[in-house]
């Protein structure tokens, strides 16, 4: 790579793995965990509107209506658990935090799409991930109380498998996914993170889930499932 890809490859990396999260995780400390998933995963619609107003990528109305039906789908699978304090003094800085969050994932996806066909799906995951690394580091050092951490074993296995299958596997399937289908699709698609929440909380950790939840679930579906009908017409063609 030349100097200006490694240049977008860093910057990207930073964006959606460094900045991202923290922004997420320090808004989630001021809004409950259900007004967090909302704001964030406007991300969607931010990465279709960056690549038609930036790069001049057109919208089909195929997509504009799986956008509005994920998002749809998840305003009503999400409804009940909003917590709107607005007497927390903190409560629009934690809002504000969850936002910039999004932007700075959205922004992510869509350069990730310009960059994946140039360097490659694994090259770009490895150097991105590997940047984000490095700025998480760095403010670990200057900013964490690096000498009081301790771990214990049962800590240890988690932060294995939480980088392992949470972090390093997804990005390295989202960014080929992005190389086969494209920046705006995939982001459409990732909606099905939110209602996937809510799936694996029931079965796993014995969560109650509400009729609501189920029709946002199917309606997200829906949606999805119109984008992959879409990516295979367009195959066949």
């Amino acid at each position: 790579m030349d100097r200006k890809q490694w240049g977008y490859v860093v910057l990207l990396g930073i964006l959606g793995y460094y900045l991202s999260s923290f922004f997420d995780f320090v808004g989630l400390q001021y809004i409950s965990a259900g007004l967090e998933r909302l704001i964030l995963f406007l991300y969607p619609s931010f990465a279709v509107l960056i690549n038609a107003i930036v790069f001049k990528q057109p919208i089909n109305r195929l997509q504009q209506a799986a956008l509005v039906m994920t998002y749809v789908g998840i305003g009503i699978a999400y409804f009940g658990e909003l917590r709107i304090d607005t007497g927390n003094p903190n409560f629009y800085w934690g809002s504000f935090l969850i936002f910039l969050c999004a932007i700075t994932y959205s922004w992510y996806l869509v350069g990730s799409g310009r960059m994946i066909p140039v360097t490659g799906a694994a090259k770009f995951t490895a150097y991105a991930m590997l940047s984000a690394t490095a700025g998480v580091l760095i403010h670990f050092l200057l900013m964490g109380k690096y000498h009081q951490q301790l771990f214990d074993q049962n800590l240890l296995g988690y932060s294995i498998l939480l980088a392992l299958v949470a972090t390093v596997i997804p990005s390295f399937m989202l960014s080929y996914g992005i190389k086969k289908i494209g920046s705006n699709n995939a982001s459409i698609l990732t909606s099905v993170g939110p209602v996937s929440t809510i799936l694996q909380a029931h079965f796993i950790l014995g969560d109650p889930i509400f009729r609501e939840q189920i029709a946002g679930t199917v309606l997200v579906i829906t949606g999805v499932l119109m984008i992959g009908w879409q990516t295979r017409q367009a195959r066949e063609i």
